[in-house]
């Protein structure tokens, strides 16, 4: 894109240049012909010259004529079309016209409709999205909380329907009455009831924070405690207290009073294997996205496979930058296949090339290809030093721009036209516009922000008064994967690759990858050592000193 803009520059350039020079103009037109040949293969060999260097000239001032599409608008100034500012007594106003959305696009365009089907990616995409948004899908996503809401509904509710359904007068009981202790035991089982309701509701009444491919082994475990539990406590029920009409209402309080003990110590178990089990760091694993190449270490502790890899995803939404495939793609200089010209000195025309010839032009090819790294690292060389200058321009348009901006105090009285941050914020745009949108196109991530979201941003950080370069921290780095507004959704789909169960535990050397369209995350498990310290006792005789004198020291 900058490539094809600094060549327009270049040639609309070299045509002012040859149209000032009378000198080339006059020896051109006249009879001369030699000459003007001679001029004509020297100006041509001057701009072959030139343009293997115009990849390198893509920051001068002259390359913005092409460099630039329009979709910000210009400083305002009284002349122009992208605003106008009308006095009109005492009153000052600013008009912006309204601008593109597709503010930061380029000539460049991409399409993904390569197959013979007609699917493009953003039709998959979309299908996914679909298919996300979907009932069934949701109700996949619930069910298995679903579950285990109406089983621990049903365990919650057994203690007191066994104390009720004595007094519910289905059947014919004959009960004593309910002394001291009995109604001691009702407090005690109300108190109960209430802890483990408080302690079950933030252990488990949680949103899930992922759809695994596996159950969940220790969750399971829980659950079907609690089932049996609750299924051998109900049949005692019915077969030792229900059948039998003559009881004491006292032991059947106890008999719920024991159920809820019982619950108690299953909540307790499940704390245990939940969420501290896992607390203390065994093993170090680490991330690698692919392709870029971006790495971070975590220390873990025990967990499945499928649960790290949950754990891993919470990491990598946290810390990793956004991966940005167009900077993958640094633009190059075209290679050539040879920079050598061969002439027929003797008049021979139409006769194939000698062997040393061609074998002269491979072997020059291949010591250009050999030199290949040098240019590599001179052109990145080249765009850091392109991305450094305009990161400057920005931050010195941002800050000009922000002094234009000042809060109106309640003393100041109506002496000027107070704004909103919203106005305020499209007063200003235009000033960093430029700067701003040519930093985004060189590090790439102009299709990601548009005119508004920009212009919101700038009102957010002008409403409370915020400094230049915390409005622009956004878009001086590529931000963490969870900031990314383009890509973000609620729910995000990812796949487990693994050779082992993903209900296994982890082990030492245990490796799985997560894909994502053309990201991919590979964790590798190690477990921590073992730390052997000793001790060794300094003695107390040996921790002496002495000064050792010596003439040719300045001591």
């Amino acid at each position: 894109m900058e490539t094809e803009s600094v060549r327009s520059g270049h040639s609309e350039r070299s045509g002012q240049s040859r149209r000032s020079n009378p000198y080339r103009s006059h020896h051109q037109g006249g009879g001369n012909s030699g000459y003007s040949r001679h001029g004509h293969s020297r100006q041509h060999r001057h701009r072959d010259h030139q343009s293997q260097y115009s990849g390198r000239e893509t920051d001068q001032e002259t390359d913005i004529r092409s460099d630039v599409k329009g979709p910000i608008s210009a400083p305002l100034n009284g002349n122009g079309d992208n605003g106008e500012s009308r006095v009109e007594g005492e009153r000052i106003e600013v008009q912006i016209l309204p601008q593109d959305d597709n503010w930061g696009e380029t000539t460049t365009a991409i399409t993904g409709a390569t197959s013979e089907t007609g699917f493009s990616m953003e039709d998959m995409s979309r299908i996914n999205k679909d298919l996300e948004n979907s009932i069934g899908f949701n109700c996949v996503r619930y069910l298995g909380t679903i579950l285990a809401a109406i089983l621990g509904l049903a365990a919650f509710l057994s203690p007191v329907a066994m104390v009720i359904l004595p007094k519910v007068g289905l059947k014919e009981w004959a009960l004593d009455e309910c002394g001291v202790k009995c109604e001691g035991l009702f407090i005690s089982l109300a108190f109960k009831l209430l802890i483990l309701l408080i302690g079950t509701w933030a252990l488990f009444f949680r949103k899930p924070k992922a759809t695994m491919p596996r159950i969940f082994i220790f969750r399971a475990l829980v659950l079907f405690l609690i089932f049996v539990l609750t299924f051998a406590f109900w049949l005692f029920y019915g077969v030792r207290i229900y059948d039998i009409p003559e009881h004491d209402y006292h032991s059947i309080v106890l008999f719920a009073v024991s159920l809820v003990d019982s619950l108690l110590f299953i909540h307790y178990l499940a704390i245990i294997l939940l969420e501290i089990r896992q607390l203390q760091p065994q093993y170090v694993i680490k991330v690698t996205r692919s392709p870029d190449g971006e790495s971070r270490q975590y220390t873990v502790g025990q967990l499945s496979i499928q649960r790290m890899a949950v754990w891993a995803l919470e990491q990598y939404y946290k810390d990793f930058n956004v991966y940005n495939p167009y900077l993958e793609h640094i633009p190059r200089k075209p290679t050539r296949l040879s920079g050598f010209k061969f002439y027929d000195v003797d008049g021979v025309s139409g006769a194939p090339a000698p062997a040393s010839r061609t074998q002269a032009i491979f072997a020059a090819q291949a010591r250009r290809r050999d030199s290949s790294h040098n240019d590599r690292f001179y052109e990145e060389q080249e765009y850091e030093r392109r991305v450094r200058k305009r990161r400057a321009r920005l931050v010195v348009a941002a800050e000009e721009a922000f002094t234009h901006i000042k809060r109106l105090q309640e003393d100041q009285g109506a002496a000027q036209i107070p704004m909103g941050p919203e106005e305020a914020a499209q007063a200003v745009i235009p000033g960093m516009a430029r700067a701003l949108q040519k930093y985004l196109r060189i590090t790439r991530q102009q299709p990601r922000y548009t005119l508004e979201n920009i212009i919101n941003h700038l009102s957010m950080c002008i409403k409370y008064d915020l400094s230049p370069k915390t409005f622009l921290e956004r878009y001086l780095s590529q931000g963490a994967v969870i900031w990314n507004d383009k890509d973000y959704r609620s729910t995000h789909t990812w796949v487990l690759v693994c050779d082992q169960l993903l209900c296994r535990a982890v082990e030492h050397g245990t490796i799985f990858q997560l894909r994502q369209g053309d990201v991919s995350l590979l964790i590798t498990v190690r477990r921590l050592p073992h730390f052997n310290l000793t001790e060794e006792v300094i003695d107390p005789k040996n921790n002496k000193f002495v000064l050792r004198m010596n003439s040719e020291t300045s001591v």
